[in-house]
């Protein structure tokens, strides 16, 4: 039986979440060095058996993989940043409550802030969900998502998997 069959065969009531904390929908901003700006779509975070799935309705990125992390905390503004305004440093790291200090992807032991790729098509928009398996509903609240200009080879080199500059956010303040 493929998996789809089987899927199928459990029926509507077991794809959907219920209860607490069971979905969460965050406004996402396109952010610089000057500030945040407009918005460029949502995320809807939801609960899952398999963990949280995260579904981008997104436009205007650059084509191509971004690397996407739930950051520590809840802000997108700049912050100075080795001397340097950086766009939604004050978001601070990737989330590493058990700090481990180390990149390793959503399915690796490192932050569990990693999340999987963005992916964008050709007319800038995403909308693909990916699944964060360590993640649950409850490590959410109070942190920021990330998008970052580029893609994300989940290890220490070059620094943080190479995404590089931060290029849209938006804040979790609560989840539903």
């Amino acid at each position: 039986m493929r998996l789809s069959q089987w899927m199928l065969g459990l029926g509507l009531a077991a794809l959907t979440t219920t209860g607490a904390h069971a979905a969460t929908t965050v406004e996402m901003h396109a952010v610089s060095a000057d500030g945040v700006g407009e918005s460029i779509g949502t995320i809807t975070a939801e609960k899952t058996p398999w963990g949280v799935e995260f579904t981008p309705d997104l436009k205007g990125l650059e084509t191509g993989m971004h690397g996407f992390h739930l950051h520590q905390n809840p802000s997108c503004e700049p912050a100075e940043k080795d001397g340097e305004t950086v766009a939604a440093a004050a978001a601070g790291g990737h989330f590493d409550p058990e700090e481990t200090g180390t990149h390793q992807g959503p399915y690796g032991e490192g932050h569990l802030g990693d999340l999987p790729l963005l992916t964008v098509d050709a007319q800038g928009t995403s909308t693909t969900p990916v699944l964060a398996p360590r993640l649950t509903m409850d490590d959410l609240a109070g942190h920021a998502l990330v998008i970052h200009a580029g893609g994300d080879n989940y290890s220490d080199d070059p620094h943080l998997g190479g995404g590089g500059a931060r290029v849209a956010c938006g804040v979790i303040e609560t989840t539903q």
